[in-house]
């Protein structure tokens, strides 16, 4: 179990808001003064908890309008061909995440591009990459619910 409290808790929820908060303004909305906040802040970097903050780029506006699951199927479940695997698809940019699955498909991938010209360029280097046994792309027609924030409420019952 992790030993996060309330404390710990809020300074993750509001940094998920707002990654830009100073120190200053993160212990003014979870409720400590400035020094015990920024040892709090430190020790959850240092610990893995937050990986990184960064700025989410609105993606129709930077010419990225076109979202395609990519679903892969493979004969192949040795760890060397994994490891090929995963190497290409690390490499193509397009790919914003990757997914070993259970059941029917093995591989399920989050592609983002330009248009459906731009998928079938992403798609002719996907298979150049490596052996597939298929894939499957599903086009996202409309994006209803977008979040970075994990529900951090549904394991923030920490002791105070």
């Amino acid at each position: 179990m992790n030993q996060l409290d309330r404390h710990d808790y809020a300074i993750l929820g509001a940094l998920q808001l707002d990654g830009t908060l100073s120190v200053a303004e993160l212990a003014e909305k979870v409720g400590l003064s400035s020094t015990p906040c920024w040892k709090r802040l430190k020790r959850l970097q240092d610990e893995g908890y937050i990986e990184k903050r960064v700025a989410i780029v609105n993606r129709r506006k930077a010419g990225l309008p076109v979202t395609v699951f990519v679903s892969v199927r493979t004969s192949q479940h040795d760890e060397k061909w994994l490891a090929r695997f995963a190497a290409a698809v690390e490499a193509l940019p397009e790919v914003q995440e990757f997914h070993r699955m259970s059941g029917d498909i093995d591989y399920l991938l989050k592609v983002v591009t330009t248009d459906i010209e731009g998928y079938d360029r992403f798609y002719k280097k996907l298979i150049r990459a490596t052996q597939l046994s298929g894939v499957s792309s599903a086009f996202s027609m409309e994006q209803i619910k977008y979040t970075t924030a994990l529900p951090l409420h549904l394991v923030s019952h920490g002791t105070p």
